[in-house]
């Protein structure tokens, strides 16, 4: 197999030529393991960092501007001018790019010119998180060719702020976060209210994670996201006004979202259920992960994706097949829908002797269901974003 940084060097140079000091930055996509549409609710997430990743190969350009180009997008190449105001504009993945320029700046940041090249290892819309890969990844090249250092906490914030304004997306801080800052071997726990973080270890030798793209593509800026940010909202609302203290579904507790049922509407009362009930299947599941309990972590995971079908309606056949087709693998723990949901993908964990006999059934039984070749793959937990040279 070809070396990938080469690869993406030789890429590079097609594009903008050869010359020049060239780096390499990469940022990984993630898996949330259990904690789903919960992060814009400030509550507790548990993901991790995979080894499938954005490469982001950059130099210094000496005019005021940054040229984008993307393998996910060939032919395609965007100029964002950096001595002039940079707004949302087309083509629409570009905004990731523009984005992430103009918070670095808003942040004075000084920037130069560069050229930087995106080589995709992540697949675009496929609920691992590709939109803050690209992200970290722009702001990382141009932290790097500017000669600047960032905290990669800073950096996860700027990258939210940046697919909030500049994609439209309504997010949580769960996927720039890992991204930035994740670590090998170790699934992050994280508090998307304080932002404390804490790491779970995922030993290899006990554990895999095995993840199957339906090849069904989401767009979460297309309002299904949006819409369901704004039940949650609703929700908040309706709670509050028995207690004030409340801000966030992160503050009421299952009791009280049981107790609310028939003076909310079923839609928004089935959706407040499901986040308030997945934050705390989420801190139990970190707790019991710690202690190598896994089939329990499996049963929550169950719990969790049968809540994200049935009261958050975020999945869909295909999801709900994969989880079907993984839960009945000998070997397998547990099996849900990862990411936004509408489409992406599902994450298994599972014992590292049933990893190959998963991914094959996987890909059989799909394929005969619905005549598509599904993305599957299996990975450790893999370090956040970082220099490769």
């Amino acid at each position: 197999m070809a070396d990938p940084l080469s690869g993406a060097r030789a890429k590079f140079t097609r594009v903008f030529g050869a010359g020049g000091r060239i780096h390499v930055v990469r940022a990984p996509g993630r898996v949330n393991l259990i904690g789903e549409h919960v992060d814009y609710n400030e509550g507790i997430v548990l993901p991790m960092a995979i080894e499938p990743q954005v490469l982001a190969v950059c130099r210094v350009n000496p005019d005021p501007k940054v040229r984008l180009a993307s393998t996910a997008f060939p032919n395609e190449l965007v100029e964002i001018q950096l001595d002039q105001p940079v707004e949302p504009a087309r083509p629409q993945w570009a905004n990731y790019g523009r984005g992430m320029v103009a918070k670095l700046m808003d942040a004075g940041i000084p920037l130069c010119g560069a050229d930087i090249l995106l080589d995709h290892t992540l697949p675009v819309g496929g609920g691992l998180s590709s939109s803050a890969a690209v992200l970290i990844a722009m702001g990382l090249s141009l932290l790097t060719i500017g000669g600047n250092r960032m905290d990669p906490a800073r950096l996860a914030m700027l990258a939210h702020s940046a697919e909030h304004d500049f994609a439209g997306v309504p997010c949580g801080i769960m996927d720039q976060m890992v991204v930035a800052a994740a670590r090998a071997g170790h699934a992050m726990m994280l508090d998307c209210r304080s932002l404390q973080r804490s790491f779970v270890p995922l030993d290899p030798l006990e554990l895999r994670v095995v993840v199957a793209n339906t090849m069904v593509h989401h767009d979460l800026s297309d309002g299904a996201y949006s819409e369901r940010v704004a039940s949650c909202r609703r929700a908040v609302e309706f709670f509050r006004g028995a207690n004030p203290s409340i801000r966030a579904l992160r503050d009421v507790t299952p009791e009280q979202v049981e107790a609310a049922r028939g003076q909310l509407d079923e839609t928004t009362w089935r959706r407040a259920r499901h986040v308030v009930h997945e934050i705390a299947r989420t801190i139990l599941a970190a707790e019991l992960l710690g202690k190598r309990r896994y089939e329990e972590v499996g049963e929550l995971m169950r719990q969790s994706h049968d809540s994200l079908a049935r009261d958050y309606q975020v999945s869909r056949q295909e999801l709900d097949f994969l989880v079907d087709q993984a839960r009945a693998t000998a070997g397998v723990y547990g099996a849900r829908l990862t990411g936004g949901g509408f489409g992406g993908c599902v994450v298994a964990l599972v014992q590292p002797r049933a990893a190959e006999p998963l991914m094959e059934r996987l890909r059989e039984s799909y394929r005969a269901k619905f005549q598509i070749d599904p993305m599957v793959f299996a990975t450790t937990a893999a370090a956040g974003a970082s220099v490769l040279e």
